[in-house]
C-alpha cells in the first residue's frame, strides 16, 4: 500500500468535496441548538409534570448557579440527561437545566471551553489530551468526575467489506491475523481515497480503539488508512455516498445501518470487544465551574449518578429507550435505539443469518454486570485515575504528544476528579473503591496485552507498530 504514502492531504480534502458540501447542504437535520433559530430548537424544554412533581431536597437559593446550559448530543448517551430532565432529578437537587443539542462531539467539548454550556457529555480521552495539548485536541483545563456510562458504541463496515470476506469479529474466534489478512486483503484493493474510516472526534477513545485494532492485527493504521471525523447522524449517509467505507460511533447508528434497517453495513464490533469495561462518556466541565460553583457542582453530579442508576435498572430500559428516540433527543426510532439499551444487539449481515447477542453490559450506566472484572464497591459512574493514564499512552503511541508525559499522574489527578466523586457519592450513601488506578487485566483487552499503570512507558513501549517507533538497521 505504497501508494498511499502519496495521497495527500490537499488531494484528499479535494475529493471529500462534494461529500462536504452535501452534509452542508442537510446540516439543518443535525444542527445544535446553538446554531439554530429558537423557534425552530428541537431540545427539550420547560418541566415535565413528573418532574414539576418532585420534592427538592437542595434550595436553588442556596446554590452559586441554579440555572444551567447543558448540552448533549443525539445518541444514546443522552439517556441519563433526558432522565434527569424527564424525571426532576435536575429538580430534585435545586437546579433548572435548559438542555442544549449538540451538532457534534467536537461542538459538545467546545461548548464547554468556550463558555456557551456549563456541562456536557465528552468523549473519552477529550479530557485528558485538552489538558496535554494533543494533536487535535484543544488545550484547557477541562475536568470530569464521573463516567456517564460505559460501553454502548460499535464499528460499523459497509457492504463491500462483508463481500470482501470481513465478518464480525465473534466469527473470528479471537484469532487476529485471520482478521488482520482479510482486513488487508480489502484494503490492498481499494485507491487511496478509499481507504477511509470515520470516528466522532480526533484525539479520543474512538480513533484509539480503531488504531489499537488494526495494530493488533499487523495492519499500521499510519500508513494503511486514513481517519477522519464526522459527526453521528452524518455517518451512514457519508457510508452510502462512499466517503468512508467504515466508521466507529455510539448507538444508535450502528444500529441503523444493519439490514432490515439501511442497510448499508454491518457491526464488525462492539468497543466492549476491544477493550472490556472502557468508559465511554465523561461528564465535562471547565475546572473554573467547579470553583466557582462547588455547591451547584455537587447538585449536578448527585442528579446525572440517580440518572444512571435509573437508566441502569433491568425494569426501566424499555422506557429509556423510548424517551431518547423522541425528536428532542435521537430522533431515531425505538427500533435504532433499543438493542443497546436492552441488551439485544444485532449485529446484522447480509447472509441472512441471525446474530443478535444478549447481553446485561451491552451498555452499562451504573451497576456493573457479573461478566466485568470489578474491584469491590466500582460502579461505572466511578472513574478510574489509571484509565486517563491508558488514554495518555495512546495519545504517545500515535504521535499525538511527542511523549507520554512525565507528569502524567499529576495530569490525571487534575482533570479526572476521583477525590469529589468520593465526597459526593459518600453524601449520597454510594461505596467507592478507595484506591484511584488498578491494573487492567489482559483478557479485557483484544490482544490480550494487559495494563499496569504502575509502567506506562514499558506498556507503551511493548507495542511493535507505534509512531516514532525506533528504526532498525541491518548490515549484510
Amino acid at each position: 500500500m505504497s501508494d498511499t504514502t502519496n495521497w495527500t492531504r490537499r488531494k484528499f480534502l479535494e475529493s471529500m468535496g462534494a461529500t462536504a458540501a452535501g452534509m452542508a447542504l442537510s446540516s439543518c437535520a443535525i444542527s445544535g441548538d446553538s446554531l439554530r433559530d429558537s423557534s425552530a430548537s428541537r431540545s427539550a424544554k420547560g418541566l415535565t409534570e413528573e418532574s414539576a412533581s418532585i420534592k427538592q431536597v437542595v434550595d436553588p437559593e442556596t446554590l452559586e448557579k441554579p440555572d444551567l446550559i447543558i448540552g448533549y448530543v443525539p445518541v444514546n448517551d443522552c439517556a441519563p440527561f433526558a432522565i434527569a430532565w424527564k424525571k426532576g432529578f435536575f429538580r430534585k437537587y435545586g437546579l433548572n437545566v435548559q438542555l442544549n443539542r449538540e451538532a457534534s462531539w467536537a461542538t459538545s467539548r467546545d461548548g464547554l471551553i468556550f463558555g456557551r454550556t456549563d456541562a456536557a457529555p465528552v468523549v473519552s480521552g477529550a479530557v485528558t489530551n485538552a489538558r496535554i495539548g494533543a494533536e487535535g485536541a484543544r488545550h484547557a483545563p477541562l475536568c470530569a468526575a464521573m463516567t456517564i456510562h460505559r460501553h454502548g458504541n460499535a464499528m460499523t463496515m459497509n457492504r463491500k467489506m462483508w463481500e470482501a470476506g470481513l465478518r464480525p469479529w465473534q466469527e473470528y474466534n479471537g484469532d487476529l491475523e485471520a482478521f488482520g489478512k482479510d482486513f488487508r486483503n480489502y484494503f490492498d484493493k481499494q485507491p487511496p481515497e478509499q481507504r477511509v474510516w470515520a470516528v466522532v472526534l480526533s484525539s479520543a477513545i474512538y480513533e484509539y480503539f480503531v488504531r489499537y485494532l488494526s495494530a493488533a492485527a499487523g495492519v499500521d493504521p499510519l500508513k494503511e488508512f486514513r481517519i477522519i471525523i464526522v459527526p453521528p447522524p452524518q455517518m451512514v449517509t457519508n457510508v452510502r455516498m462512499g466517503a468512508m467505507q467504515a466508521y466507529m460511533v455510539a448507538e444508535p447508528w450502528n444500529t441503523r445501518a444493519i439490514t432490515g434497517n439501511e442497510g448499508i453495513g454491518f457491526t464488525f464490533a462492539q468497543g466492549k470487544e476491544i477493550w472490556l469495561g472502557h468508559p465511554d462518556r465523561l461528564l465535562g466541565v471547565m475546572e473554573s465551574f467547579i470553583k466557582e460553583n462547588p455547591k451547584t457542582y455537587r447538585s449536578l453530579v448527585k442528579a446525572m449518578i440517580e440518572a444512571c442508576q435509573y437508566c441502569s435498572k433491568p425494569e426501566n430500559r424499555e422506557e429509556v429507550a423510548t424517551l431518547i428516540s423522541e425528536r428532542s433527543f435521537t430522533g431515531a426510532k425505538p427500533k435504532f435505539t433499543r438493542p443497546a439499551i436492552i441488551g439485544e444487539y444485532n449485529y446484522g449481515g447480509f447472509d441472512s443469518k441471525a446474530r443478535i447477542a444478549k447481553a446485561d453490559d451491552t451498555t452499562i450506566f451504573f451497576d456493573i454486570p457479573d461478566s466485568i472484572p470489578k474491584l469491590p464497591g466500582e460502579h461505572s459512574t466511578f472513574l478510574w485515575q489509571s484509565e486517563s493514564l491508558w488514554l495518555m499512552t495512546q495519545a504517545a503511541r500515535w504521535g499525538q504528544i511527542k511523549e507520554f508525559p512525565k507528569n502524567a499522574e499529576a495530569v490525571a489527578k487534575k482533570g479526572w476528579r476521583t477525590d469529589l466523586y468520593r465526597e459526593i457519592a459518600a453524601e449520597m450513601g454510594i461505596e467507592c473503591p478507595q484506591e484511584d488506578y488498578k491494573v487492567e487485566a489482559p483478557e479485557v483487552f483484544i490482544d490480550k496485552k494487559g495494563f499496569d499503570p504502575s509502567d506506562p512507558v514499558g506498556y507503551l513501549n511493548g507495542f511493535e507498530i507505534r509512531a516514532n517507533r525506533p528504526t532498525r538497521f541491518f548490515l549484510s
